[in-house]
């Protein structure tokens, strides 16, 4: 059956409401007149209000389970749904599923057992069984019948009730348990109890299951009703993993741990599955439940900026006080960024990316449930986010001739229908760069042609990048460049060497060693193989320079990628000249006839080293403060059609602008946080851009 489900609107609150039962008098003092200004008058066109929450409290009457015994209104939820639908604010409704502190404890056979005796929130200092004493949610197994019910007549007592326009399950995940019901799940698929890569199938596997029936049990009596199973990540596999979702939204806090640079990767993965998408940060200074936090509004202005510039819905995190009254100095640091994204919401319909990269992730082609991603992958990103050059993040069924160059970042394996696949893109006018260990089979040879045969693994860690020639430009010494990996022994096979993997006199041990690091290079030896060899569609780079660029950061592993990229396509569809730190995307409005060129620049800073939020451990935390004006920018866009007009899709005011040779140059003025330049008159088809 297809479902038609109605899209997403623009500018969202995602409101946290977990209250212990410690807590008096909660939601004595909401306000419904007062709630729905606040929400108009910072733009809100949608909120996500809270049925159950991670304490395993109701804030309405319900018969399923148990309501907030300090409950001041006993249908909280009522009023703030009746007050939302009376705006034309639209309230999805929140529902928890595997963290139910009351369930936890009044049902502790339904309680993970993890499989390394972990708790999935640890704290060190508690040695008691399960992390009983800590002050933590305590996760509950999918395995469990009673569970899914429960959630299940939950979620159609709150749809039949209110009615909403979706259901937000939190928590659908994999916690690694083995308890006896999945010790019986993992015998009864055939899997090894003692694997954790076996027991995360079995995860993967339950929770699955549970999308699927929690789905079809809504979608039976709300055919339009949306769903969506939050797990803190939107993980990159295949469409068919997400059928029983409605839509998608990236939980992506970047100062909660996730990083500024977690959002764009997987903005640009989950938008190439088709579904309406949903970035979601956050208010706060740190992540979800911290009260009397806030974030700088131009920060806002920027994550929201981004999202919109990547093809996605916007929506802040926010957490509703106890006493139920809200926050006004969250609204008034909120209204600047949905101010901006209501004004650009006629520039942002319908927005499709242009990109003429991709990156095929080892996250999808190796999943590992644990993860986010990994660093070949964020590497990746991370590169071509900071040479400004518009990609997507696919799956390995994805459509391949969409692209003009893929990239194998580190780990990817090939063999089977990957490689054949593979091989009839390249020889249908597609490039790849493979880096490190991606090409090969797990027979240990390279599964297609990239111009290489495999040796083995060259034996000093860390060695030496040495270019044949100035091939790779200015930006890369001709002298040698430490490489802080082991790269894989290759000969040629039919390509061509652009660089030499060049060996130190010898590998630093106790018995042996010199200066504070690492041994120099020998500029007497022979190379030890070659570190890349490129073919006429093909570039191979022996090291694995992604997940190298992740841990180290050294840019010149950056412009290597840059030249074979250039090398590989030729001219870029996109050039600016923005520092590394800014962002850009092109998106394309074909019912429009126009370009919308986006340019932001945030500049977060590292501004504090040990901040502990009792969830991730002590880490760093980047803050955006203090932006600065940039400018002049100009920007180069590679186009079959010369524009009609270039203006600013805020002020509409008209940029200049040159044409040459295939070529639309834009002399912009200035920057401060994001631009959207319009550029119309370009087509109506992406391919013929």
């Amino acid at each position: 059956m297809t479902y038609n489900f109605p899209p997403l609107r623009y500018r969202q609150v995602h409101l946290d409401f977990h209250t212990s039962e410690d807590i008096p008098n909660v939601g004595a003092d909401f306000d419904a007149a007062d709630f729905v200004k606040t929400l108009q008058d910072a733009h809100v066109d949608s909120i996500t209000l809270f049925a159950r929450c991670h304490h395993g409290w109701a804030y309405y009457p319900g018969t399923i389970g148990p309501a907030h015994p300090n409950l001041a209104r006993p249908d909280l939820l009522g009023e703030m749904v009746a007050a939302c639908r009376a705006a034309d604010i639209e309230a999805p409704i929140y529902i928890t599923v595997q963290w139910d502190e009351h369930l936890a404890r009044t049902r502790p056979e339904w309680r993970v057992m993890g499989g390394t005796n972990r708790l999935q929130v640890p704290n060190a200092a508690d040695l008691s069984a399960g992390g009983q004493l800590t002050a933590t949610w305590h996760s509950l197994c999918l395995s469990h019948d009673g569970l899914f019910e429960y959630v299940r007549d939950t979620a159609l007592e709150v749809a039949d009730r209110y009615d909403p326009p979706g259901l937000f399950f939190d928590i659908v995940t994999g916690f690694d348990c083995v308890c006896p019901k999945c010790l019986a799940k993992l015998d009864e698929m055939g899997l090894d109890a003692e694997n954790p890569a076996d027991r995360a199938i079995k995860d993967q596997e339950l929770a699955a299951s549970f999308r699927t029936r929690i789905s079809a049990a809504v979608r039976d009596r709300h055919p339009e009703m949306r769903t969506f199973y939050n797990a803190g990540h939107v993980p990159k596999r295949a469409a068919g993993h997400f059928d029983a979702y409605s839509h998608l939204e990236i939980e992506s806090l970047p100062t909660g741990g996730w990083g500024y640079d977690h959002f764009p990767t997987s903005a640009r993965f989950a938008r190439t599955l088709g579904f309406d998408t949903l970035g979601q940060t956050g208010k706060f200074h740190t992540l979800w439940g911290e009260f009397g936090g806030y974030k700088s509004s131009d920060a806002l202005v920027y994550e929201c900026a981004q999202m919109a510039a990547l093809g996605t819905k916007c929506l802040i995190g926010d957490q509703l006080h106890p006493s139920g009254r809200m926050n006004a100095d969250t609204y008034a640091s909120i209204a600047p960024a949905y101010a901006r994204i209501a004004a650009l919401e006629p520039y942002l319909e319908g927005a499709q990316q242009v990109s003429d990269i991709a990156i095929l992730p080892v996250e999808h082609v190796v999943p590992d449930a644990g993860a986010r991603s990994t660093q070949a992958d964020d590497g990746a990103a991370q590169m071509l986010l900071e040479l400004h050059i518009p990609f997507d993040i696919i799956t390995a069924d994805a459509d391949f001739a969409r692209y003009r160059l893929i990239i194998l970042p580190d780990e990817i394996p090939v063999s089977g229908e990957l490689a054949a696949r593979l091989k009839a893109y390249t020889d249908g006018g597609g490039a790849i760069i493979a880096t490190g260990k991606s090409g090969l089979s797990p027979e240990g040879g390279f599964a297609f042609d990239m111009g290489v045969s495999h040796l083995g693994e060259v034996p000093f860690d860390p060695s030496y990048f040495v270019p044949v020639d100035a091939s790779f430009g200015a930006s890369v010494p001709g002298n040698a460049t430490v490489m802080y990996g082991t790269a894989l022994k290759v000969a040629v096979d039919g390509g061509e060497t652009l660089a030499d993997v060049r060996r130190p006199y010898f590998q630093r041990s106790w018995r042996q060693f010199s200066s504070h690091q690492h041994t120099p290079d020998d500029p007497g030896a022979d190379p030890l193989c070659p570190a890349v060899v490129v073919t006429p569609r093909t570039a191979y780079v022996s090291y694995p320079l992604f997940s190298m660029y992740k841990r180290i950061g050294q840019p010149i592993y950056k412009h290597i990628i840059a030249g074979l990229i250039d090398r590989l396509t030729g001219r870029r569809t996109l050039r600016v000249t923005l520092p590394s730190g800014g962002r850009t995307s092109l998106t394309h409005q074909s019912d429009q006839d126009r370009l919308v060129l986006h340019l932001l620049y945030g500049g977060p800073q590292v501004r504090g080293v040990a901040v502990d939020d009792l969830q991730h451990g002590v880490r760093h935390i980047e803050v955006i403060e203090d932006v600065p004006h940039l400018g002049p920018v100009t920007a180069e866009i590679t186009l079959r059609t010369k524009p009609t007009r270039v203006f600013d899709a805020l002020t509409d005011s008209d940029i200049a602008w040159q044409w040459s040779d295939g070529t639309v140059t834009l002399e912009i003025d200035g920057l401060h946080i994001h631009r959207a330049i319009a550029i119309q008159g370009v087509g109506t088809d992406w391919k013929d851009i």
